[in-house]
């Protein structure tokens, strides 16, 4: 099983690819199998060191039974445990988590990226009991904690991280993004736990706590992982120039959607719309159509995220390895 110090490298997030159709409320057999499995062996060959599906972006919560063990079983197999899959089995409830969780074991996943159940918001109690019950069930699968207080009206305060990490002991990563107390949740939760953060802030994270930022993840990898890649093995060689050229780049390139991300009530309402359009614009995978009730976009929030995808394809073609560009537009920006 996954421990803490096992996640290295740049996890890529990715979306569940939909065939045409998936944008009618009665369609079935909405996934493309086909675009999943070729994604999956670019960013193995791009350098990701591991895969996380079905959170926000993977549209967990709008696939059909079928569907998600369709997606499933063809990531499970197209990875044949060449790096660490943790696989989503959010769920409104408990027992629907727990079905979705003895698939992922029986297919061979390494863990799940795990929320809240996300009907009625829990206090910090059961909230800790679910994790808990969870690690006691499945021994043999890591969870990473998925911390999105928005998501699950939930805001994980630190008594909820000293609880878990003693009483989950399969709960050894965190999907994590805020930098505020991070060194007393280290600290708090005796380092059982990785708090794992998103390629925007991980140089922020490295510079609190070195030692333990040793992994990162990113959607954006769904528009190709390099960047990524590079910034966390930058910092894991204690690169500086190339950390500061690497978060420079992909600053840039987020730009024109940072107002959004930033904004927590309007991201938490077009998360898989942007995530999805700037992936499709990037070009480096097809993400589909929205599946409902999720499509309705802003046209002003979509030419941005358009925009975000076409600049991040910009850095991936003039990377030319060793931290160099042909091209740097961050640099006259």
């Amino acid at each position: 099983m996954l421990t803490a110090k096992d996640y290295q490298g740049l996890y890529a997030i990715i979306p569940t690819p939909a065939k045409p159709n998936a944008g009618h409320y009665d369609a079935t057999d909405t996934v493309n199998l086909a675009e999943t499995e070729r994604l999956i062996q670019s960013l193995l060959r791009d350098g990701a060191s591991g895969l996380i599906v079905l959170g926000t972006t993977g549209e967990c919560a709008t696939l059909s039974e079928p569907d998600y063990s369709a997606f499933v079983e063809c990531v499970l197999e197209t990875v044949g445990r060449r790096v660490p899959t943790l696989v989503g089995a959010t769920a409104m409830g408990g027992h629907e988590s727990v079905r979705r969780l003895r698939k992922i074991r029986d297919l061979g996943g390494d863990g799940t990226l795990l929320g809240l159940p996300m009907w009625q918001p829990l206090t910090t109690k059961p909230a800790v009991d679910f994790y808990a019950e969870i690690s006691r069930l499945f021994p043999e699968l890591a969870i990473m904690v998925y911390a999105n207080p928005r998501a699950f009206r939930y805001n994980f305060p630190q008594e909820f991280w000293t609880a878990v990490a003693k009483a989950a002991p399969t709960a050894t990563s965190a999907k994590y993004s805020r930098t505020q107390g991070l060194a007393e949740l280290i600290s708090a939760t005796e380092g059982k736990i990785n708090f794992v953060p998103n390629d925007m802030v991980v140089q922020d994270f490295h510079a609190i706590s070195p030692a333990t930022t040793t992994a990162g993840w990113a959607t954006a990898a769904g528009m190709s992982p390099i960047p990524s890649v590079a910034l966390m093995r930058a910092l894991k060689e204690g690169n500086a120039a190339a950390v500061t050229e690497l978060a420079a780049a992909i600053d840039w390139a987020n730009a024109p959607v940072k107002a959004i991300i930033e904004d927590p009530d309007v991201f938490a309402k077009y998360t898989i719309q942007l995530e999805k359009t700037r992936i499709n614009a990037a070009g480096y995978s097809d993400c589909g159509p929205l599946r409902p009730p999720y499509g309705d976009f802003p046209e002003d929030y979509a030419e941005r995220s358009r925009e975000c995808g076409q600049r991040w394809a910009r850095i991936c073609k003039s990377y030319q390895g060793e931290y160099t560009f042909s091209d740097r537009p961050w640099a006259q920006a």
